[in-house]
């Protein structure tokens, strides 16, 4: 069986950990998981200089490196020890995590001496909700959640057999996007993703949700946090309140906040209250000891809202640099060195 034997010969990249271990299930041997969250945090061009980037974007986060029962990094697109036997199995959906990492794969696979006409695209669409779970919540206004192994075993064993390369243009404009995303101008990007090109629908979703980390300025000339840091401010009060406190609080606040945490991770949410926490002496947001130990990342420590945090939230920022920076793909949101600012049409400029 033609399935078979590509399951065995194959080279399989993976953008999430439940399509890796379906695809070791049903008997591929070679997997390799490119599963990083590059929503949030550096991403580089270069390949060594993106290891470097990501590694010293994870050491803010207390906890070690994520590992799961393949006993492999999230991440193993860069690693030395793959073995990219040919054809090479690009497996994805249409959640923008997988969509981000699918432009980089395209971009790295030429590195490692492999020809566009021997990747297969295999592109998978949301498995439509039954009725009874689409009646359980609205629905989200970011595809961040869907995944390969959201489909049945015969269906992805179907697609398989059927896989073919992409055209050499189509190729290469993922490759085109993956060097937009990166640039330290952020101005190309926003176009591409504005103006929408064929074959690629995840661009205008993309941009909707990277804008929603970037400083705002209002029609008034007021500076404003990004919608995220609003959000975690808004939730924030003069209580302390731990970040699993922050992420279950009863609000419409809450409610758009995990928007966004479901194409973060929910980890996020602490690391982002640890930066605020230790931004600069007169601090917006201040931090204690919580009533777990290290090793509980939302329970380890308590936040609560300053005076000062309540008048940037309330009052906007009187420079950029009152906000701890956020690297978003290529720049960093909130540096004086790339001061790049959110306009109320959604169009991005420098200050």
């Amino acid at each position: 069986m033609a399935e078979v034997t590509a399951l065995q010969t194959a080279t399989h990249v993976a953008f999430d950990t439940p399509t890796a271990e379906r695809l070791a299930q049903l008997g591929a041997t070679n997997v390799v998981r490119a599963s990083d969250c590059l929503i949030v945090g550096p991403s580089r061009r270069d390949a060594a200089a993106h290891v470097r980037a990501r590694e010293a974007w994870s050491c803010l986060s207390e906890d070690p490196a994520d590992t799961d029962d393949l006993g492999e990094k999230w991440d193993r697109l860069y690693s030395s020890d793959v073995r990219w036997d040919t054809p090479v199995a690009l497996w994805t959906s249409s959640n923008l995590n997988d969509r981000v990492n699918l432009w980089r794969a395209c971009s790295w696979l030429p590195h490692v001496g492999i020809r566009c006409r021997d990747i297969l695209v295999l592109e998978f669409e949301p498995v439509p909700p039954s009725a009874t779970r689409s009646g359980e919540r609205p629905a989200r206004p970011f595809d961040c959640s869907t995944s390969v192994s959201d489909h049945p075993d015969d269906r992805l064993l179907e697609r398989l057999g059927t896989a073919h390369a992409w055209p050499p243009e189509r190729y290469e404009q993922a490759v085109r996007l993956w060097d937009s995303y990166t640039d330290e101008n952020p101005l190309p990007l926003v176009e591409i993703c504005t103006r929408g090109v064929e074959g690629f629908p995840e661009l205008a979703r993309l941009w909707a949700l990277l804008s929603c980390f970037f400083p705002r300025r209002t029609a008034e000339e007021v500076l404003r946090l990004s919608r995220f840091d609003e959000l975690i401010l808004t939730i924030l009060s003069a209580e302390w309140q731990t970040p699993l406190a922050v992420a279950v609080q009863e609000s419409q606040a809450r409610v758009d906040l995990w928007n966004l945490l479901f194409c973060t991770g929910d980890l996020f949410l602490q690391d982002r209250l640890k930066q605020w926490a230790k931004h600069d002496s007169s601090a917006a947001v201040e931090s204690a000891p919580g009533p777990k130990p290290p090793g509980h990342p939302m329970l380890s420590q308590v936040y609560r809202l300053t005076e000062r945090g309540m008048q940037l939230r309330d009052r906007g920022l009187e420079q950029l640099e009152d906000a701890p920076g956020l690297p978003i793909a290529g720049i960093e949101a909130y540096a004086a060195s790339t001061p790049w600012v959110l306009f109320e049409d959604g169009q991005i400029a420098r200050l």
